[in-house]
Order: C-alpha cells, then sequence, then structure tokens
C-alpha cells in the first residue's frame, strides 16, 4: 500500500509576464533619443517592431522609378511620400514604400498622415512578398485605406486592392495592361508604368 504525503496547498501565482505592446509615441520617441538607430529598418506592426530586410538595388530602382511617375502624373494634386510613416492608430506606423496623400500646405510636417490622409499605398515586394501580403495588406484594409498596389517584383506582376470591408479587400485585380493604369481616387490621372518589369 503506497503512503501519500501531505503537500500544503500553494496560494494562487500571480499573473506572469505581460507582452508590453509599443504604442505610435514610445515607437518615435526611441527614435528620437536614438534607441532606435537613424539607419534602422524597422517599423511598428501592431505593438511590435518588426525588422525590415534591407533594400536592394531592384527594390530601390522600382520604388525610384514609381515615384518619379506618380510625381509626374499627379503633380499637384496630391503628394507623393516614399518610404515615410503613416500612422495606423495607437499601435501601428508602417513605412509602405509610397504613399499617395491628400495634398496639405504643410506637407505633413507638422503630424504623420494616418489612413483619411492615404489615397493610395504601394508596397515594392522583393524579399517581403509574404508580410506585405499576409500583415500589411489586412491592416490597411481595417483602416480603410481605399486602394493598395503590391509590386510583386520577382512575379514581375502586380496587383490591386480595392474596396476595403471589415478588414479585407473586396476587390483585387491583377495589372495586365501596364501602359493604361488608372487610380481610383484621382479620376482622370492615368500612368504608364511599362518600363517597371
Amino acid at each position: 500500500m503506497s503512503t501519500a504525503i501531505a503537500v500544503p496547498i500553494e496560494p494562487p501565482l500571480a499573473p506572469g509576464p505581460k507582452r508590453h505592446a509599443i504604442t505610435v509615441n514610445e515607437y518615435f520617441r526611441m527614435g528620437e533619443t536614438g534607441v532606435l538607430g537613424p539607419d534602422a529598418r524597422v517599423e511598428l506592426i501592431e505593438g511590435d517592431l518588426i525588422d525590415m530586410p534591407p533594400i536592394g538595388p531592384i527594390h530601390a530602382g522600382k520604388t525610384n522609378r514609381l515615384n518619379r511617375l506618380l510625381t509626374t502624373a499627379v503633380g499637384a494634386q496630391a503628394i507623393v511620400s516614399t518610404q515615410n510613416p503613416v500612422v495606423l492608430g495607437r499601435l501601428t506606423a508602417p513605412q509602405p514604400d509610397l504613399a499617395l496623400l491628400r495634398y496639405r500646405d504643410d506637407y505633413y510636417e507638422l503630424t504623420h498622415p494616418g489612413p483619411e490622409d492615404c489615397l493610395l499605398l504601394i508596397e515594392v515586394s522583393e524579399s517581403s512578398l509574404a508580410h506585405d501580403r499576409r500583415t500589411k495588406l489586412p491592416l490597411y484594409a481595417r483602416f480603410r485605406i481605399p486602394e493598395v498596389w503590391i509590386i510583386d517584383c520577382p512575379g514581375r506582376h502586380f496587383d490591386v486592392h480595392l474596396d476595403p470591408e471589415e478588414g479585407r479587400y473586396t476587390r483585387r485585380l491583377r495589372v495586365t495592361d501596364l501602359s493604361r493604369v488608372e487610380i481610383a481616387a484621382l479620376p482622370g490621372v492615368v500612368l504608364d508604368l511599362r518600363t517597371l518589369f
């Protein structure tokens, strides 16, 4: 016959460690104070700092080309912002490769743009395609960014995402005619992107 030993009942354990979500304000403060170096390639996504891969020459070249084409096409109708933050709520500040923003006289010197300022966001995806599609695209939809382009560099094509509803885009179009690419928010603006691929 086995014998049992009485073990004192332990008091309930205190809650364990919790994840500390970094806020947008903390994130920008980390940059101002040098916690994040000036060359740090990070984005704040849902309170987490995400390391982004270094920008290769193909990615940089396509971003530069799109920047020039967009700037020429939209003129004074909008502001083209390259690899700058867009604030999406308290915990998220991605840096899309290009953002087409509503025109503002201060050029967003006073505050970073928010979702209401964005006409179009563009992600140039070389090694970040899965992250852009699975993480950033649903975020953009949740904050109702009206149009997102994901440029698939290895696949040599791009998709346009439109009509955000309930955290997803309800329309996705694969662009086949690069000679006449339109921007939904700017009727009449047409880009010739045949030199992109």
